[in-house]
């Protein structure tokens, strides 16, 4: 009897820390992974490339099953020089390239940042449906790539998933602004819990549409994030808390 062929999903920003995560769980379950990256990436087909280049972007998702776009400037830096060119125009080729493509399931790493002010000052816990606070333009770049997502589940008739990711550090550092910050803890995302999310949304039967989604870990004390819509979607929900996790796989 001839073996079922894997399922192919192609992760941008693979080589970052929920890349990996994301590739790695993935894989574990068996997927393909083509991971595109602008640096080789460690775990599947290492795509060496640049948002900014359509070709690349359109080559690479051509076939793929499902798409998990995390790649991104991640946090607020120069507009100009890097969140117009790789937040929102790898955006746009990401988006052209999957419809030309017809992937039939779409995964857009979105953030906590959009609700950035509730997170501070509440009420918790911060809902979907909730007034937006972002905190600067990078927190705008993902306002927009929601709204992309939205045209795009529309127009094509696919699931699409919005994830507003909790905080997954970086960096030593990154982990320590974490730990000092009030609401980090609460919001903590740690890589395992991230990469099972990741697996759920490609893998669990989803209905057409648009759905934005909070993915964290569990709070430490204060419910921050509303995680049911996730649970309810996915029948996913997180197994860690701060800081299980926090150090692993973890560069600087």
């Amino acid at each position: 009897m001839p073996s079922t062929p894997s399922r192919t999903v192609v992760v941008t920003g693979a080589a970052g820390r929920l890349g990996r995560a994301a590739c790695r769980e993935l894989t574990s379950r068996g997927w393909h992974v083509r991971a595109f990256d602008r640096c080789p990436s460690p775990i599947g087909e290492s795509i060496v490339a640049d948002l900014a280049d359509a070709g690349a972007v359109a080559a690479a998702l051509r076939g793929a099953d499902a798409l998990v776009h995390l790649a991104a400037t991640p946090d607020d830096d120069d507009f100009a020089a890097r969140l117009l060119p790789d937040n929102l125009l790898g955006l746009h080729n990401v988006i052209e390239g999957a419809r030309a493509a017809e992937v039939p399931r779409v995964i857009l790493a979105s953030s906590g940042q959009v609700n950035f002010g509730q997170q501070n000052d509440g009420p918790w816990p911060v809902r979907v449906g909730d007034p937006l606070t972002p905190r600067g333009w990078y927190a705008i770049t993902k306002i927009a790539l929601e709204a992309a997502g939205q045209i795009h589940a529309r127009v094509s008739g696919f699931p699409v998933i919005s994830v507003r990711l909790g905080w997954c550090p970086r960096t030593s550092d990154h982990a320590e602004e974490l730990a000092a910050s009030f609401h980090g803890p609460h919001c903590y995302l740690s890589p395992r819990d991230a990469g099972r999310f990741f697996a759920a949304a490609a893998e669990h039967p989803l209905p057409p549409g648009h759905h934005i989604l909070y993915a964290s870990s569990k709070p430490v004390e204060i419910e921050m994030l509303d995680l049911v819509p996730a649970k309810n979607l996915l029948d996913w929900e997180p197994l860690d808390c701060w800081p299980s996790g926090a150090t692993d796989d973890l560069s600087g």
